[in-house]
């Protein structure tokens, strides 16, 4: 029988035929422990709606009849019928097996072998398997490549099921759900989102079931990408009417439409949150697709991840004017938080949240995150936060101390998560009971805080400290990572499991001088007691000493030089061993369960720790980060005017020699709103403009920003259009992408925003694009009002200074050598009248003829003053000039006909009737001849 119960080390490889028999006999299966405890798993729950009951299972493909099914396929079947759109990993021992179709396309996707099971009839059914050990790597590479597994475990003892083992679907692996650590980004959120069309807008709601967040928000829909992006979600659920309609980087998941119905919202949520009414939630009138969106996320996660549901907070909604949306293009154009270049090689590119992170939690890295992709636009909480970081700058001893004491803190968000979710492990929960042992001496720290954010942080926090006690009391020093490794539960916390430990201990005592005292007794002086998982105890006696092995030791094994032996008294022993082994292990995943179902009933509070704990460490981090990259505190105000004094690029300062950067000045406000940027490229002037919106993004977060001084008003929108590029998924050309982009920015900016474009127009012929450049040019000063800097070659547009009073011209200065130019990096007033584009094509490397004819045709154009190449023939050969007019005339630099300069000198109020005629006569013949 003992052989039989520690049989799990002779498991069979992987697609080496049937590995347990047609009726799945218990006495045969190993023993692996469930993925989820039986003692700690939950209650089963009513179907939630939209799940689907045993009477309307999905068909499936038959490859052999239903009746010739053995026990164990009946309920692979079932299984599978309930998760049709997801591969079934079935576990079987210590194995999770994979059946027909699924075997074939789990095979394929991750190199497994394909082999074949004998069903209990003529058919042999195709099978892929993976060890349950390997469990998340491979669920890992299926969740990358965007497939959803169901996870069927084996909720009960083998030893314990009277007839086929139980097996249930505990959880669906998707890529918005999930809490394997293996699946997930630390310093990220893993967001699911869900849309709901409303009249005119969409409704957005969005949970994290690895930290319990749970948000809803409603979008017009001309800003819905902005906001599905600030959001970077893992999975998109949409209702099934949306299918086609859209275009996701993220691949969505549909669910029928009934499932967003207001109605059916408003109950789920209702049940779950245990509320007689949803008026606590913040909920207002037109309401109705968000409550929709919300409850069909929530309907969803109970489908998919059933004891995430459980730790799911109550909804926070989010309101329009609250924070600052930010369009997929600020975002890819600033590198917020990824690089233009996503193929470029590390060090080469940095984003903004490298730079800027100096957070010592993985909670923290997350908040930050999210305050970086979402900035304030009301003053009051951004200025709470500036001044929180103010005395954690001047306050250095403070500081220090504070982040001393944060980085001794676990992820204390995801560990109460998993805890809630029945899912932590003993070492986890061990992690969890030493972060809540961190808090009274960091609420010590704090003791003498002033800045309002952080003495409310202070004083809200809830040190937990029955949780702590109870958590250090319940388990051992040093927990194994794994409950069936035993040893969790600490001595002197349950008197029963005490004895047992005694008792197995004695045991083990008892065998161990068995080895001396049967010495003694055979004069065998190498035997020797062991112990293997397959065959138990036994007593080892080589060859050269079979002739004294006394004749009550029964052989067990036959090895090369030796034979191993049992007896009735080691027998005796090895049973009170085991017996007692059996009886801890079953005792000890008792109290776990129980140890893990009273932490998880504190999950409001310590979720609420974990918020304050990541403010405190955000808060923290910007300072650290302004006393190391000597940022200073901005004036953020609700006018208008801009000023940045000194002003420098937070990421490409850090790129460079710090004394190598060349700091700048900007300045906009009523009487100078649009500033056309000019000069050659590679002079700064896209880093210049960058560096106007990152300052102004994290002003607006509650950071310090790098310049030497600085006064910033609060935008309510940053738009960017940087560079060009194609976009042939959806059929757009350069020019396309940009005007698009261009068109966006026109609809959306208002007097409070802040504009930043690099070249408009550039994208087709010359003319086309300074006609679009001037016109968007005036439409910003003259309609919109909006902060603008314009970074552009078309000289042309400086004449705008003249027309518009609001404009002015900057440019960034270069200096001249010869042939060769510097690049002074500074910025100066006036315009640029060159481009220097062949200097610069030189610095390239362009072959040294390329460069001499570019200055041939250069010079011919300049003399010309025509873009048409009028006379220029092969290397310089003059060809005929066309007496044709040109297809489009220059409309900027064309002198003024002479009747258009006698008319601008003409005093009108001064000529008779009499003069006035005679005059018009004359310039009508001057117009004729």
């Amino acid at each position: 029988m003992h052989d039989a119960r520690r049989s799990g080390g002779g498991v069979p490889a992987i697609g080496a035929g049937p590995r347990i028999g047609a009726t799945d006999v218990p006495s045969m299966v190993p023993s692996p422990v469930p993925a989820v405890n039986p003692v700690a798993r939950p209650a089963p729950r009513p179907l939630a709606f939209g799940a689907r009951s045993s009477a309307s299972l999905d068909p499936l493909p038959d490859r052999m009849p239903k009746q010739e099914d053995t026990p164990l396929m009946r309920q692979w079947r079932e299984a599978k019928a309930r998760h049709s759109d997801a591969l079934v990993f079935f576990r079987v021992g210590d194995f999770y097996e994979m059946f027909y179709e699924d075997a074939e396309e789990g095979s394929r996707l991750l190199g497994l072998t394909l082999t074949s099971r004998n069903n209990g009839g003529a058919a042999d059914v195709p099978l892929a398997g993976i060890p349950a050990r390997a469990r998340d790597d491979y669920l890992q590479r299926l969740v990358r490549l965007g497939r959803r597994v169901a996870v069927c475990e084996q909720v009960e003892d083998p030893a314990d099921a009277k007839d086929i083992v139980r097996r249930e679907v505990v959880e669906t692996i998707t890529p918005g759900a999930t809490l394997a650590d293996a699946l997930l980004q630390e310093r990220r959120n893993n967001w699911l989102v869900a849309l709901a069309a409303g009249d005119g807008e969409s409704a957005l709601a969005a949970v994290d079931v690895s930290t319990g967040e749970f948000v809803g928000t409603r979008v017009p829909d001309f800003r819905l990408e902005a906001e599905i992006a600030r959001f970077e979600p893992a999975e998109i659920l949409l209702p099934r009417a949306m299918e086609g309609q859209g275009r996701f980087e993220t691949t969505p998941t549909y669910r029928p439409d009934w499932l967003f119905d207001p109605e059916l919202g408003a109950d789920e949520l209702r049940r779950h949150f245990s509320l007689h009414t949803l008026d606590g939630l913040g909920f207002q009138d037109g309401d109705d697709a968000l409550i929709g969106a919300l409850g069909a996320l929530l309907a969803y996660v109970r489908e998919v991840q059933p004891p995430c549901a459980d730790i799911l907070r109550r909804p926070r909604i989010e309101r329009a004017g609250d924070a600052m949306a930010l369009d997929e293009m600020t975002r890819r154009n600033l590198e917020l938080v990824t690089p233009l270049r996503a193929d470029a090689p590390p060090g080469a590119a940095a984003t903004l949240i490298e730079v800027i992170d100096e957070t010592v939690t993985a909670m923290g890295g997350r908040l930050l995150r999210r305050w970086l992709l979402r900035p304030l636009v009301a003053p009051e909480p951004l200025w709470d936060r500036q001044d929180a970081v103010a005395e954690l700058v001047e306050n250095a001893t403070l500081r220090r101390a504070l982040r001393a004491e944060l980085k001794q803190v676990r992820d204390l968000e995801r560990l109460s998560a998993k805890a809630g979710a029945g899912r932590v492990t003993p070492r986890e929960l061990a992690a969890l009971g030493l972060s809540l042992a961190r808090i009274p001496p960091l609420l010590d720290t704090l003791a003498d805080a002033q800045a309002t954010l952080v003495t409310g942080l202070r004083d809200g926090m809830d040190p937990a400290a029955d949780v702590r006690d109870l958590i250090g009391s319940a388990l051992a020093e040093d927990p194994p990572a794994l409950l069936a490794d035993g040893g969790v539960i600490r001595t002197g916390f349950d008197a029963e499991l005490d004895d047992l430990r005694a008792t197995r201990d004695g045991a083990r005592d008892f065998i161990a001088s068995l080895q001396a005292r049967e010495r003694d007794r055979t004069g065998i002086s190498s035997l020797k007691v062991g112990f293997n998982k397959v065959f138990g105890y036994y007593l080892e006696v080589t060859r050269t000493n079979l002739e004294r092995v006394p004749p009550e030791y029964r052989r067990k094994q036959t090895l090369a030089n030796a034979e191993r032996y049992v007896t009735d008294e080691l027998d005796e022993w090895e049973a009170k061993v085991l017996g007692a082994e059996d009886r801890i292990a079953a005792l000890e995943t008792r109290l776990f369960g129980e140890l893990r179902r009273r932490v998880a009933a504190e999950l409001p509070r310590l979720l609420e720790t974990a918020a304050a704990i990541a403010t405190l460490d955000v808060l923290a981090g910007l300072a650290r980060l302004a006393e190391r990259r000597d940022y200073v505190r901005p004036d953020v105000h609700t006018g208008f005017e801009l000023e940045i004094r000194g002003g420098r690029h937070p990421v490409v300062e850090t790129m460079m020699p710090r004394e190598e950067f060349i700091p700048n000045d900007t300045a906009l406000g009523h009487d100078a709103r649009v500033m056309i940027l000019t000069g050659p490229n590679m002079a700064g002037k896209s880093t210049l403009l960058r560096q106007v919106g990152l300052i102004q993004l994290l002003a607006q977060i509650g950071s310090f920003v790098p310049a030497t001084a600085a006064r910033i008003p609060v935008a309510d929108r940053i738009f960017t259009r940087v560079g060009a590029s194609d976009n042939l998924v959806r059929g757009q050309s350069t020019f396309m992408v940009e005007m698009s982009e261009t068109a966006s920015i026109l609809h959306g900016a208002t007097e409070r925003s802040l504009v930043l474009l690099d070249e408009i127009g550039r994208g087709t012929a010359t003319y086309d694009g300074v006609s679009i450049a001037w016109a968007v040019t005036e439409h910003l000063h003259e309609r919109t009002g909006a902060k603008t800097v314009f970074a552009t070659h078309y000289h042309e547009l400086t004449q705008l200074a003249d027309l518009l009073p609001a404009l002015v011209n900057f440019n960034v200065a270069v200096k001249e050598t010869g042939d060769d130019i510097v690049f002074l990096r500074r910025l100066e007033p006036g315009g640029a009248d060159r481009s220097y584009g062949i200097q610069v094509g030189r610095l390239a490397g362009l072959p040294e003829p390329v460069v001499a004819r570019a200055r041939e045709i250069l010079a011919e154009l300049e003399g010309t003053h025509t873009m048409h190449g009028e006379g220029l023939g092969r290397r310089g050969a003059r060809r005929p000039r066309s007496t044709a007019p040109p297809d489009q005339l220059s409309f900027f630099g064309a002198p003024a006909h002479p009747v258009v300069e006698r008319l601008q000198k003409l005093e009108v109020e001064r000529l008779t009737p009499l003069e006035a005629l005679n005059l018009l006569a004359a310039l009508k013949k001057d117009v004729e001849g």
